[in-house]
Parts: C-alpha cells; structure tokens; sequence
C-alpha cells in the first residue's frame, strides 16, 4: 500500500473550522474517536505500507511513521505546525519523524517546533531513501512492486512484525493524548471570547 499526499505536498495545513466548536465535548468526542480510530486502522492494515512524502508535511505525520518505509523528496520538510504554536498542546503521536508514538519530544521541539529537512529525518533513521523532488511516489511503487514479488505470507507477517510495538504505544496514548488536546482546545477557544 502506497500513502501520499496530492498537489505537491503530504499535507501542508488543517482546516480547524472543519471541527466545529473543540470546546463542546459533544464536538470533541467525535475528534477523539475519528483521531483514534484513523491511526489505529492504519496500523491494523496487514500489507506494507510505503509513504511517499513531497513538500510540506507539517500535519499528521504519524501515519507515515506508521508506514514500514517513507521516501521523501530533498525538498521535503516535516513539521508539528498546528499544535503548540497554535495554542494546542502536542500530546498525540502526531510528531514530526523521529518522534515515534512512544519517544518523548525534547522540550525545546515542543514550545518552538521548526520544519525538519527530508535529509535530517534520513540522519535519525525515519526517512528510508531521499529521492529527487517529484520523484518519491514513483520510487514509492517501484519498492511496492518489489515486495510484490514476496510471498503473501511473508508480506503480510512483515508488516505485522514492524507494526506490533507501534500498536502497543498507540493504544497506551493515543485515546489519553487526545484528551489533553481536547482539553487544550477547549481552553484555546474559551481564550478567544471576551471576558465578563
């Protein structure tokens, strides 16, 4: 399975009107769920994922970190921008590469998170290939096509092996995460109407 993001990019930005009202619990639950369930379904796909990632991936890093190998363009950057800075804390796995769901982010990468390079993500050892701008969702399917060639069996317990402490992190923090987030939220928006 191949995972890319479209228009030049792996996900540049977040439409916060999209949620709707964060400091409505009804409102909030929904986001929990939906947030929960989406990187819990990914780490339940059984075939190998491959990430393709071009230009800005400042939002939802975390399913690529699920995938078993991300190829990223040289211009590609990965970022943490819509949470601290504004104004939600970071408690998910959403973090950028190197931040697995289970590591704990260094102070500093939290109050004044910055885009990482594609090369730098390669020197922690998120990123698996570097490849030409515009080039990583061809590369992408070139290393599908190789596993294709696997047996089904050895393909799917693959992914099952790589993804099964992922899996673990994922249901210790994932649900608490997003309720400190919710939290946060919540706070954010109560921050934005004029006191009484």
């Amino acid at each position: 399975m191949v995972l890319t993001g479209t228009g030049g990019q792996w996900m540049g930005e977040i439409d916060f009107p999209s949620f709707g009202n964060v400091s409505d619990p009804d409102v909030w639950s929904k986001v929990h769920d939906e947030g929960t369930q989406i990187v819990e379904n990914i780490a339940n796909i059984r075939v190998p994922m491959i990430c393709a990632v071009e230009g800005k991936a400042w939002v939802h890093t975390e399913y690529c970190l699920l995938a078993n190998v991300i190829v990223a363009g040289s211009g590609a950057t990965f970022h943490d921008a819509p949470h601290f800075a504004g104004g939600i804390v970071r408690a998910t796995a959403s973090s950028p590469p190197g931040h697995t769901a289970s590591a704990r982010p260094a102070p500093s990468d939290v109050v004044r998170p910055k885009p990482i390079s594609a090369a730098t993500a390669k020197e922690w050892g998120a990123v698996t290939e570097v490849v030409p701008d515009g080039r990583a969702t061809a590369r992408a399917f070139e290393i599908a096509n190789a596993y294709l060639k696997k047996p089904e069996v050895t393909r799917r317990n693959t992914r099952i092996h790589f993804v099964q402490p992922l899996k673990l992190a994922l249901i210790q923090q994932t649900g608490y995460g997003l309720s400190l987030e919710g939290a946060s939220a919540s706070a954010l928006v109560k921050s934005f109407k004029p006191a009484k």
